[in-house]
């Protein structure tokens, strides 16, 4: 009780009453609906995720330790008109609420222009705060439906280190009080490894974001990932414990909200790629399972016409393509040159040299309906198939081989500009994950437990005909990787 009356206290005296309304109902009542809509779906033996994540751009003004994102290499946006599409279609199938990845996403130079289009969704922001100008928090004030969740890293000395420039976390946290001064609901994310564990997950930390007027805070567990993981980085299974059980104690005690995305109301781990709950796009309009597992068979841009297994007409083309030979035109689009691989580019409105301009365009009845795509994407469904068969953490520490058989069996295609996630892959050692931990957990807090036990669980996928088979192949090491 005194918890609900700390956090019902703050949200009525420090919020912009009607971005708390646009929140409560785009990702509230819209959100819960969504999740209902995706548990009728898979009755009935279809799918679509009900929530995205979409990374806009692979640049980033950073250089962190870690980092799977190809931020040094040319710069890719994703296209306006392609993003506006998915955010519709997903709409269509009941989705409200979409993470907004990058790179650094405030370095898309249409943004804002993009998500203002929809105010009838709600846009996380995953940003390290530095572009965050006193108007950019204004203009995110009277658009209401965005929060941006800057990260945080560690103290001033830790962070700039993890971030690898000098200077960051003071610029990273005047985006935070920038936003705060404008009243825009503003979150702080932790990706937790052994150099930040102990100065962040902690009650200091948490009474300082408080004090501040931060609404809510989310601690990641760093992933050993990419094509610098550093694994020292790493925590162990006594410290993922260790943060699980902080995570519980601060939400039943602490007027600011924790979210999580490993654990059940009971505090069974859980994959939400593995259970279907999210996949996520990338900037060239790949469609992956998740941000760190960067292959694909599907992009935003296939056409109905077109072959899922090579680069397609209206795909984006990325390093390592085969060029784009022939592209559909329509009325009133324009013709560019063609570069130097010999792939005419069109784009509605486009300018020669503009950084999505490697995205064709086309009409839109040539594109194949992404509620289509995700229902029929065999790869898609037999990674989490084969995810939920293998761990309830995460596959890609703990069976990064399996992943790698997958990914060869169907040919898929490494999304990365640098090429090398298949051999990353090859090259990673098994790692603990959520799954790891030597005890459950279970939520105090009734209302994290109430609203994972109905609308953030494992949806089933751990328990079907066919995941339990693959579940005894595997472990009998009866392979092929799908039954």
């Amino acid at each position: 009780m005194f918890y609900t009356l700390k956090m019902a206290k703050r949200l009525l005296l420090e919020t912009d009453k009607r971005l708390l309304w646009k929140l409560a109902w785009n990702v509230g009542f819209k959100g819960m609906r969504s999740v209902q809509k995706h548990k009728a779906r898979l009755r009935r033996g279809e799918f679509f995720p009900p929530f995205l994540y979409v990374s806009v751009i692979n640049s980033c003004n950073l250089r962190c330790q870690g980092c799977w994102v190809d931020v040094a290499a040319k710069q890719q946006t994703i296209d306006a008109a392609a993003m506006h599409r998915m955010i519709d279609e997903a709409q269509a199938m009941g989705n409200a609420f979409f993470g907004i990845l990058g790179g650094e996403p405030f370095m898309h130079p249409e943004l804002l222009d993009i998500l203002e289009q929809h105010p009838d969704c709600y846009f996380q922001i995953f940003t390290n705060g530095q572009f965050i100008t006193d108007e950019v928090a204004a203009r995110m004030r009277r658009m209401g439906n965005v929060t941006p969740l800057v990260s945080i890293e560690g103290n001033e000395i830790i962070s700039d280190e993890r971030r690898g420039r000098g200077g960051v976390w003071s610029k990273s946290m005047q985006g935070v009080e920038n936003c705060l001064k404008h009243r825009v609901m503003t979150g702080v994310c932790t990706s937790l490894c052994q150099t930040n564990i102990d100065d962040l997950l902690t009650e200091k930390w948490l009474d300082r974001l408080i004090e501040m007027g931060v609404m809510y805070a989310w601690f990641h567990i760093y992933r050993p990932v990419g094509p610098d993981p550093r694994p020292e980085l790493a925590l162990t299974p006594e410290q993922q414990l260790r943060a699980r059980k902080f995570v519980v104690e601060m939400r039943a005690k602490k007027p600011i909200v924790i979210i999580d995305a490993y654990y059940d109301g009971d505090g069974k781990a859980l994959c939400p790629a593995a259970t279907g709950f999210t996949h996520h796009i990338g900037p060239w309009g790949d469609i992956e399972p998740c941000p760190i597992i960067q292959l694909a068979k599907e992009s935003i841009y296939d056409t109905a016409e077109s072959d899922a297994n090579a680069p397609t007409v209206g795909q984006a083309k990325r390093p390592g393509d085969l060029p784009l030979s022939q592209t559909p035109t329509r009325a009133g689009l324009t013709e560019h040159s063609k570069d130097a691989t010999g792939a005419a580019h069109y784009r509605e409105g486009a300018t020669a040299g503009s950084s999505s301009s490697a995205v064709p365009t086309v009409a839109e009845a040539h594109y194949r309906p992404l509620a289509e795509t995700f229902n029929n994407s065999q790869f898609l469904r037999e990674f989490r198939e084969i995810a939920a068969a293998s761990s309830r953490g995460c596959i890609v520490l703990e069976r990064p081989d399996l992943l790698h058989e997958l990914a060869v069996l169907h040919d898929a295609r490494d999304t990365t500009a640098r090429k090398t996630s298949l051999a990353e892959l090859a090259a990673m050692q098994h790692r603990p994950s959520q799954s790891s931990q030597s005890e459950q957990v279970p939520e105090k807090n009734w209302y994290y437990w109430f609203a994972k036990r109905y609308f953030f669980n494992d949806f089933g996928a751990y328990d079907t005909p066919r995941v339990s088979a693959l579940r005894q192949r595997i472990a009998t090491k009866q392979m092929p990787a799908t039954p």
